[in-house]
């Protein structure tokens, strides 16, 4: 497997390889790392942890190389060899230097109705990474040296970081980077580069069904480290206990799950103190978790449109005179093609955040359509809307109290703190006074006065 290495931006500064049996060695071969696993005999299922520290640090400007990297040949043939020619030429007669040449290649290769030269060197299903490896052969035909850049964004805490393709020139005695997305000079600040060619991350051999898997956190354990030292912590046993002697992956998990009592506090308050009514006891949770990746203003929309849609063939089903079970299967089934088709629907008008409809709970958003159809026949279509908005309204606010970088910090770092909250939920779970929507209600009786209805006289 490739590992990443010290970079302009970057600096590591612990590594750890985690494979109980196996022999580990590491070289470095055309400036790239990798790390090879060795095990003599191995059955069933194995599973290999390697974790890197890395932390910013702005290094010099290496020095130029003493000579022209090496250009591989391209490989092309037939008519893949005279598409490239005709685009070399067509490129080449409208840039002037080696920089306009690659942001005008670059802008062939992304155009949404590619020329036919373009459309044979991509393929049938052309990837960003197929389109940043073309774009390095129709170069090296031209001897330009270029390569792949293979990395990852460190943003925040993901348990899946996908990898991110960038794309890099010689020019001028030194590399330049591109986005082959769009052709923009730079690479982001946070981004990691990984490593660079055309080989795989991980290549197995003598085994099957690999499986990878990418995780980012912010590391906290050097900060508590130097607490320890300094004796704020006088048990450094609890740090070897605690959620950061558990995989990244692990880590990421626990920081959304650690989330979920803040919620359920949030909506306790809501319904018991504030009185604002929702579908279901943790219902307005579970969708606020959702709003984390799809945003509030896109969830809020995603949402409201499942139910509405959701909603109204419902009410179609209530003329089939369904039992219970057979009911909620079949609403079950809707509510995924409801979202399977919001999915494609947005796709294809170009809003990728409609893809994230996919997130939502599918057996909540049933179980909440179910509901509001009963209450909507048995109280009427206002209380039905009422409890709609109620329970929007608590996930939106339990959303804004989730992304709180303070208190998911707290929650993570210090879990404990989680029993304050139960206590305040035990506290709150024996309050039977007023609500304060219920005030307005019953003013007259808060305010001393009496009703009494007159007496026919005499």
């Amino acid at each position: 497997m490739f590992i990443p290495r010290s970079t302009r931006r970057f600096a590591i500064v612990n590594e750890n390889f985690i494979s109980q049996g196996y022999g580990i060695s590491t070289f470095t071969e055309a400036g790239n790392r990798q790390a090879v696993w060795s095990i003599r005999k191995a059955k069933g299922v194995q599973t290999l942890y390697y974790q890197v520290t890395v932390r910013r640090a702005e290094v010099k400007e290496p020095p130029p190389p003493s000579k022209q990297p090496e250009i591989e040949s391209p490989g092309f043939e037939g008519p893949f060899l005279a598409a490239a020619n005709s685009l070399i030429e067509e490129v080449r007669a409208r840039s002037a230097d080696v920089d306009t040449m690659v942001k005008e290649l670059l802008k062939r290769l992304n155009e949404p109705q590619p020329d036919d030269n373009v459309d044979l060197l991509l393929g049938k299903h052309p990837s960003l990474s197929k389109r940043a490896e073309v774009a390095v052969q129709i170069l090296a035909k031209d001897s330009i040296p270029a390569r792949v850049v293979h990395g990852i964004r460190l943003q925040g805490s993901r348990r899946n970081a996908p990898l991110v393709h960038w794309f890099e020139v010689f020019d001028n005695d030194r590399w330049i980077s591109y986005d082959p997305a769009t052709g923009d000079s730079g690479i982001p600040h946070d981004y990691l580069p990984w490593w660079r060619g055309k080989q795989p991350l991980v290549r197995l051999r003598g085994g099957d069904k690999l499986d990878l898997t990418l995780s980012v956190s912010f590391n906290q354990e050097a900060a508590i480290g130097a607490a320890i030292e300094r004796g704020q912590m006088r048990n450094p046993l609890l740090v070897e206990f605690s959620l950061f002697s558990l995989p990244i992956q692990a880590q990421a998990v626990y920081r959304i799950l650690l989330l979920v009592p803040v919620g359920a506090f949030l909506l306790v308050i809501l319904r018991n103190v504030i009185g604002i009514t929702t579908f279901g006891t943790f219902m307005p949770v579970l969708i606020a978790l959702a709003f984390r990746e799809t945003q509030l203003l896109w969830g809020i929309v995603l949402f409201t449109t499942l139910i509405a849609l959701g909603l109204s063939i419902r009410f179609y089903l209530e003329r089939l005179k369904l039992l219970l079970v057979p009911r909620l299967a079949s609403l079950l089934f809707v509510v995924i093609l409801l979202m399977l088709m919001l999915s494609i629907l947005t796709h294809k008008l170009g809003l990728e955040r409609g893809l994230s409809v996919a997130l939502f709970p599918m057996v909540i958003l049933t179980m909440t359509i179910e509901r509001m159809s009963i209450v909507w026949e048995e109280r009427g279509a206002s209380e039905a809307l009422q409890q709609g908005l109620g329970s929007l309204l608590a996930a939106a606010l339990s959303y804004l109290v989730m992304t709180i970088g303070y208190i998911e910090h707290l929650a993570f770092i210090f879990p404990e703190l989680l029993l304050v909250l139960l206590a305040g939920i035990l506290m709150l779970g024996s309050y039977s006074g007023y609500r304060l929507l219920e005030l307005r209600r019953f003013r007259v009786l808060s305010e001393g006065k009496q009703c009494f209805s007159e007496w026919p006289k005499n």
